[in-house]
């Protein structure tokens, strides 16, 4: 099937790419994975859930937590019965998450730990339209996510589909606030289609096919790397996120990933490393690091480079380029880097390597 809404591109997965890791995340020290199946039945638990605790379409649910497949289930199950995702970023002061959440008039939120949880408490009573929070984390005293998921266990779908058959490409499917840096937050709504328009765009242009692993670690919250995941399930790769960002080399290492996102910092502090290793060298095998090195500052991403340079770039790639790739995990063949602009000499040598680099941006409005 085709897709045009967000959420019709679960149902394209499980007929085009249907996958034993849909989703998956580090649960006490182990990947937990999710196939395409169990991701469609949870999310339409989801919606019931949703329904039958009297959430309406049009009705405004913020989620604020780190990247991880409650973060799916939730947006998902939310936007099947016409319900608006306000996604939240989990740093922000309890001054804005007031303002926001009133200025969107939230009535229901989701958070992943506990200090989050305690933020929404101190605010809650200065935000009418909020009835409830509900933690992914288990957290003394909070209503947990299992205890939502309840609430749609066992029920009928046929409400669900009903709804969701009422949904059209244009309707809002989430309002995300900016950052506020040239005064409050303003909250800019995006369509169904909006988003999907974005997908398909993006597709041709990077290099991720079903058989794919990703990893992902940055914020859902921001609409690059929303976008980006949803780019992931309409072609059918598999979305492992990351624990967290100081365990993003133990995950590369663990996943051995073909594609993700990043921030151009993180590429730079791979350069430093690889160079600094680079410089405890000696004798031939310093030289050949620094020829390798040298060759990739000169390689031309147009694809003009003369044959005795790419004879030399085969042999680079070989003897060493090959071990920047095993730092990534080994797999890696693509990265798109945004929030900043990329250096050029990382874009060249990166792409020297073999690990296509472009930049990518994610301007909300």
């Amino acid at each position: 099937m085709s897709y045009t809404r967000l959420f019709d591109i679960l149902q394209h997965q499980l007929k085009n790419s249907p996958k034993d890791d849909c989703l998956a995340s580090k649960v006490n020290g182990q990947w937990k994975k999710y196939s395409t199946g169990q991701v469609i039945d949870i999310v339409n638990q989801t919606s019931r859930a949703f329904l039958k605790y009297g959430i309406k379409p049009g009705d405004k649910v913020a989620l604020i937590a780190n990247n991880r497949p409650e973060w799916n289930f939730a947006d998902l199950g939310m936007m099947q019965v016409g319900a608006i995702n306000v996604p939240i970023y989990p740093t922000i002061s309890e001054g804005e998450y007031k303002f926001i959440f009133n200025d969107a008039e939230v009535k229901l939120a989701f958070v992943s730990d506990e200090a989050l949880y305690q933020k929404l408490q101190n605010i809650k009573k200065d935000v009418p339209s909020l009835k409830d929070v509900f933690t992914f984390d288990k957290v003394r005293g909070a209503k947990h996510w299992n205890d939502f998921l309840e609430l749609g266990k066992n029920g009928d779908n046929t409400e669900v589909e009903k709804i969701k058959a009422s949904i059209k490409e244009d309707d809002l499917a989430t309002i995300i606030y900016t950052s506020g840096t040239t005064g409050t937050p303003k909250g800019v709504m995006l369509s169904h289609k909006n988003i999907v328009s974005n997908i398909r765009a993006t597709i041709p242009s990077i290099p991720v096919k079903a058989e794919h692993r990703v990893l992902s670690f940055l914020p859902l919250c921001h609409i690059f790397e929303r976008m980006v995941c949803y780019t992931y399930m309409a072609v059918g790769a598999s979305i492992y996120y990351a624990e967290s960002l100081d365990t993003i080399a133990a995950n590369l290492q663990e996943v051995k990933p073909h594609f993700f996102t990043s921030v151009p910092r993180l590429l730079e502090k791979v350069y430093d490393r690889i160079v600094a290793k680079g410089n405890e060298l000696t004798g031939l095998k310093r030289r050949l690091f620094f020829w390798a090195l040298n060759l990739g500052l000169n390689f031309d991403d147009r694809g003009e480079n003369s044959l005795w340079y790419n004879i030399q770039l085969f042999f680079a790639r070989k003897l060493i380029f090959s071990k920047w790739k095993a730092a990534l995990g080994g797999n890696v063949i693509g990265i798109v880097t945004g929030a900043a602009a990329l250096r050029k000499d990382l874009a060249r040598i990166f792409n020297a390597a073999g690990i296509a680099v472009r930049e990518g941006y994610g301007q909300t409005e």
